[in-house]
């Protein structure tokens, strides 16, 4: 590739066309901010020293706007919103680049919601009756005549 193209324009017409070239970016950037749902990827950034870079730190700070309700509903993975957010704080940032200790148990607390964010037993933590089970006045549950054993 020939260092003088970079100054070339683009001649495509979607290039000059604000709808797609606004496309683009919201779909780089939405990429990037889901990005940020990896704890291995933060890692990364930060022992490649990303996280001490100002002009870094302050493209940090424009990506908030995707926590608003009408950017977030684009967002698949709600945890990449929640490291966005702890990025702003110079102790995170920190911590990411020095403690392999962090993104390991960033990593299992991700994995365990995952695992477990649908599991009806895990949100409800009383077990609920079976809706063919019969019940009593007292709502204990009456024998079918069955022996389960």
């Amino acid at each position: 590739m020939d260092p003088a193209d970079d100054n070339a324009q683009p001649t495509s017409p979607s290039s000059t066309d604000p709808k797609a070239v606004n496309r683009a970016r919201f779909e780089l950037e939405l990429e990037f901010v889901q990005a940020l749902a990896n704890p291995f990827y933060l890692h990364s950034l930060a022992q490649q020293n990303f996280f001490e870079q100002p002009a870094f730190i302050n493209y940090l700070e424009y990506l908030l706007y995707w926590k608003e309700k009408e950017y977030a509903r684009f967002i698949h993975y709600p945890h990449a919103l929640h490291h966005l957010e702890l990025l702003q704080t110079p102790e995170f940032r920190a911590m990411m680049k020095k403690d392999e200790a962090l993104r390991e148990y960033l990593q299992q607390k991700q994995h365990d919601h995952w695992r477990s964010w649908r599991d009806p037993n895990h949100l409800n933590r009383t077990k609920q009756p079976v809706a063919s089970e019969s019940h009593d006045e007292g709502g204990n549950p009456t024998s079918t005549g069955t022996n389960p054993t």
